[in-house]
């Protein structure tokens, strides 16, 4: 059969082609007007006697009660931004206007998107496709994220909060958009609802969306992917509705069907590892890494390491490490804090502060100390989640690696089982404090710089409200030095222009 999930390369060269002359000619464009207003202006300055003109409009005519209003309503508007720029960066963590110019204008200047995560799986031959380099990749899919429907709504349900934030929903969405509905210039019917369902915020809306898709077609498997994860208030259903999934076939793109298929095998394993069948979870989790081990990037291990904790399997828990702790290979806190475990479970049952100090740290005990202490110069929120020091909340979606996303992630399903190693904690308690002096505070939220912007604007223009009112004839030679100030440029240029170009040919042009 005649494979049609490629497109026709010359088409997407000319399209490519076509952006890049389109994103190339708006620069110039832009430039080309600009240079145009100016000789306009310069033309028109002595004929239309612009300078008189403002100048009497402005600075004479105008009371200096429209000046109390004019700069009044700008700090009133200004103030209203301010106040809605605030409200939504409270609410979603990040900034309107930034938002809206990194989404809608950038790619009518010719900015580049970032990479997507579509790199992270294989091709259907085999073959690794593109992918980010690691030192770009700066926001991972947490490997343990939480169900939707099953787990994060219980939080809702009791508290009235949401447990995610709208920008890690928002990157959800884009994952599930790159990876079950693969090239727009092919999407059937279904596929284009299921584009639009991941990018609802509305729960409701997705979850009708997947049943519309499901009207259109019944072997839309990545609709039931969607009402698994979001709709299914139980574990036990969200695996029926995976296991519907897996059963599905009707994907004529093999390297889209792959991506589905990973992933839901791999939620497959993880309602196992919930549901108490761990060795199930674990035979599933090692079959997904040998069917498709270019898929390292995916961090399936972590998964499997968790799983093999809980058997207290600690013999394959160091295979696995031994494996995948390399240094060739991106680190994480799963890795380091791992390790530094298992170490510290060989001495920790018999670790005494005391008598360390008299005596001296054995060869075992140093190797445990060393082992914390690179975990926690890769990851140094870590130990205060772990010793309860502060408090626990739900993971994210998505973690930043070294930050405190990842902390977070990492303690939710690891402490039980520092619990579990005698001493364990202790030794921890007792080392981690000195591998810094100081511990870092990264990622810190900062404030968007719009909402600066704008309380600055609303600031400085309410004061020149309040000293127009106040002081009108003092400001108003204030005005008149401003922009004499501010046309003193335009005068020495249009000078400048006069004594390079003859005086006839300014002359044939005002006339025209």
């Amino acid at each position: 059969m005649e494979d049609t999930t490629g497109s026709n390369p010359q088409s997407l060269g000319f399209t490519e082609k076509l952006k890049s002359w389109l994103s190339w000619s708006w620069t110039y464009v832009c430039f080309i007007w600009f240079g145009m207003v100016l000789i306009m202006i310069y033309v028109l300055w002595s004929p239309l006697k612009l300078q008189e003109t403002l100048t009497s409009v402005f600075l004479n005519t105008l009371t200096p009660k429209f000046y109390v209003a004019l700069t009044g309503t700008s700090s009133l508007i200004s103030g209203l931004i301010l106040i809605f720029e605030w409200w939504y960066f409270r609410k979603y963590g990040t900034s309107f206007i930034e938002q809206v110019s990194v989404s809608h204008l950038r790619p009518l200047l010719g900015g580049v998107e970032s990479s997507s995560t579509a790199g992270l799986f294989s091709s259907v031959n085999g073959e690794a496709e593109p992918r980010p380099s690691v030192s770009e990749c700066k926001v991972w899919r947490n490997p343990l994220n939480l169900f939707r429907g099953a787990e994060y709504n219980r939080y809702t349900w009791v508290t009235g909060k949401e447990p995610l934030t709208y920008y890690d929903m928002n990157l959800s969405a884009q994952d599930h958009q790159t990876f079950f509905t693969g090239d727009t210039q092919q999407l059937r019917p279904e596929d284009a609802v299921m584009q639009k369902a991941w990018r609802e915020r509305n729960p409701q809306a997705r979850i009708r969306a997947a049943y519309q898709a499901i009207e259109m077609n019944h072997e839309c498997a990545a609709a039931y992917v969607l009402l698994a994860e979001e709709e299914a208030t139980t574990i036990t259903e969200a695996e029926r509705l995976f296991k519907k999934a897996l059963s599905i076939g009707g994907y004529n793109r093999p390297y889209l069907y792959i991506n589905l298929l990973v992933y839901i095998k791999r939620r497959l394993a993880m309602c196992a590892r919930k549901l108490g069948r761990i060795k199930e979870a674990v035979k599933m989790m090692r079959d997904l890494m040998k069917e498709f081990p270019l898929l390292g990037m995916l961090n399936i291990h972590e998964n499997l390491l968790e799983a093999l904790l809980e058997l207290q399997a600690y013999a394959d828990v160091q295979a696995v490490l031994a494996k995948y702790d390399d240094i060739s290979l991106p680190k994480s806190a799963t890795i380091c804090y791992t390790s530094a475990l298992l170490k510290a479970r060989a001495v920790s049952d018999k670790f005494s502060p005391e008598a360390a100090s008299r005596r001296g740290l054995s060869t075992a005990e140093m190797n445990a100390v060393e082992a914390i202490h690179r975990a926690v110069e890769f990851n140094p929120h870590v130990p205060k989640y772990l010793l309860e020091m502060k408090s626990l909340i739900l993971p994210p979606e998505h973690i930043l690696k070294r930050g405190d996303s990842e902390a977070v992630a990492y303690a939710f399903f690891h402490l039980q089982h520092w619990k579990r190693a005698e001493g364990a904690l202790n030794l921890l308690h007792c080392t981690w404090e000195g591998t810094f002096h100081e511990v870092s505070v990264y990622p810190k939220k900062e404030l968007p710089f719009f909402i600066l912007f704008t309380a600055g604007l609303c600031s400085f223009t309410a004061m020149l409200a309040m000293l127009t009112h106040q002081f009108p004839e003092l400001m108003g030679v204030f005005a008149k030095a401003f922009f004499s100030t501010l046309f003193a440029p335009l005068g020495f240029f249009a000078d400048k222009m006069e004594s390079f170009m003859p005086s006839s040919f300014w002359h044939q042009l005002t006339r025209i």
